[in-house]
């Protein structure tokens, strides 16, 4: 598999969560260059790095999906819980020696630019109305308070030791 390109239909239009997932982008296209050295520690790095700003992002786009009161929160909340237990089994599997780095780069690959396309699309208008309500006050106070909910959140899940979080800490 090569590298991942963006492509402008997978813009949602919205800057932050465009950012966000062009950066996602990037640790997948980090993965496929260095899977190719087999070397573990930075093999490793690349993945719980990818893991931890895939989740951060997961957190701040379900608190802009809530606060714009996107009828389907839950269900696509559940959808990343899914797409975080494959991936947190995936790693286990790498921490435990199997080299699973093909197996993830195809995985990521393909679903990241689907859930994209039919997950991600489906909160754009929602988000994009709460957004520009919002935007007659301040947004970059919005965004900010974004994303201290987002810090909040993590600080929280860090605090529970739940096993996800036990699992990358």
């Amino acid at each position: 598999m090569a590298l991942l390109v963006w492509l402008p239909e997978l813009d949602t239009g919205i800057d932050e969560i465009d950012r966000q997932h062009r950066r996602i982008v990037d640790y997948i296209n980090q993965l496929h260059e260095v899977r190719s050295t087999h070397d573990r520690e930075v093999l490793g790095n690349v993945i719980g790095d990818m893991i931890d700003y895939t989740m951060s992002h997961f957190v701040f786009e379900e608190a802009l999906m809530e606060s714009a009161g996107y009828l389907f929160s839950g269900p696509h909340k559940k959808v990343h819980e899914l797409f975080c237990r494959r991936v947190s089994e995936m790693k286990s599997r790498f921490d435990a020696g199997e080299d699973v780095t093909d197996e993830l780069h195809g995985m990521l690959s393909r679903w990241l630019f689907n859930h994209i396309r039919n997950e991600d699309h489906g909160y754009i208008d929602s988000a994009k109305a709460y957004l520009r309500m919002t935007q007659q006050g301040d947004k970059g106070a919005e965004v900010e308070r974004i994303k201290s909910e987002v810090l909040q959140a993590l600080e929280q899940r860090q605090e529970k030791k739940g096993w996800l979080a036990r699992l990358f800490s």
